[in-house]
């Protein structure tokens, strides 16, 4: 079974009640979009872009099909674990209260629950993927470091595997089993947390790339400030090459603005954006009559179909 299918088998448990679950203490209930709170330190980013436009429209017309997932909030009112999105497009289209279903949950479940539900999500900024990353890795910590007769029981009720199947696994390689991504991958994005934020936002422009990023982590916040500074001054930004150079620089103590400009004033060889599969790698998957030719036509129809199952998925 493939990852977004278990993703989207989650997010449909976690919005029904089945009869197993009758001892549930949920339902779903028309909250007033007044009474619906924002996850503290939510990552994910709730954008005026197409896509919401196009959900608001969509609420207007045929309301909220999938309800939102929120959980009573101290103080009154409710915290939203999924449907940050859904609430602001009803929003905008002018209602004034939502469908959700209401669950119980500690701060750590709701932690996994609220990552888990946004991760699936295709159009995510990298700084967003680091900060939720982190944010599970954290609580995926202090979860299975609970008794071993406490977390199983509300993992079970809130659909979760954490602490019970996954309790002899490290929090990184539970994230990245239920990310369909490596370890590596996973603990290159949390190392995104440790870059300054101007830093951060030039990865998620795409002016440096992630492996680069990574490396550049590894500096002091007083090297990567001089680093924005040199960036903007030579208006170029490092390679993966140059951010090596000078994360071993950082760690011998001689990274300065000296260095630092000499390592950056360096030509770097233009980057290929390319992509060569073979033939022999793609042939299995055609019929023998195929040209090369009907190949690419096929394959670029496949990927516009897929862009547009992206795209609607990002309506939800």
């Amino acid at each position: 079974m493939d990852y977004e299918q278990t993703r989207q088998e989650r997010e449909t448990n976690a919005a029904r009640d089945s009869p197993d679950r009758q001892n549930r203490e949920e339902a779903v209930l028309f909250i007033p979009l007044s009474d619906l709170h924002p996850f503290p330190n939510h990552p994910f980013k709730v954008r005026e872009d197409d896509a919401m436009k196009e959900t608001a429209e969509s609420v207007r017309e045929y309301g909220i099909l999938t309800p939102a997932i929120v959980r009573p909030r101290e103080g009154g009112g409710y915290e939203i674990i999924s449907g940050h999105r859904r609430k602001h497009a009803c929003e905008l289209a002018g209602l004034d209260a939502m469908p959700a279903l209401v669950r119980e949950m500690d701060d750590d479940m709701a932690v996994i629950m609220m990552v888990d539900s946004n991760l699936q999500r295709e159009n995510i900024l990298p700084s967003e993927r680091a900060q939720a990353y982190k944010m599970k890795m954290e609580a995926i910590k202090r979860r299975v470091g609970r008794h071993p007769k406490e977390a199983p029981a509300e993992d079970e009720k809130n659909g979760s595997q954490v602490g019970t199947h996954f309790s002899g696994k490290k929090s990184l390689e539970i994230i990245a089993q239920e990310s369909g991504t490596s370890r590596m991958q996973v603990q290159r994005y949390i190392r995104l947390t440790e870059l300054s934020p101007a830093l951060q936002q030039m990865v998620d422009e795409k002016k440096i790339a992630l492996t680069p990023a990574v490396e550049i982590s590894y500096l002091t916040p007083d090297e990567q400030s001089l680093l924005k500074d040199t960036i903007d001054s030579e208006q170029a930004t490092p390679s993966l090459s140059q951010a090596q150079r000078m994360k071993k620089l950082s760690q011998e103590g001689k990274l300065n603005e000296d260095s630092m400009l000499s390592i950056m004033m360096e030509d770097k060889k233009p980057e290929k954006y390319d992509l060569t599969i073979s033939g022999d790698k793609l042939r299995k998957y055609f019929p023998r009559s195929y040209t090369p030719r009907q190949m690419e036509e096929t394959i670029l129809k496949l990927l516009e179909a897929w862009q547009r199952k992206r795209q609607r998925s990002q309506q939800r």
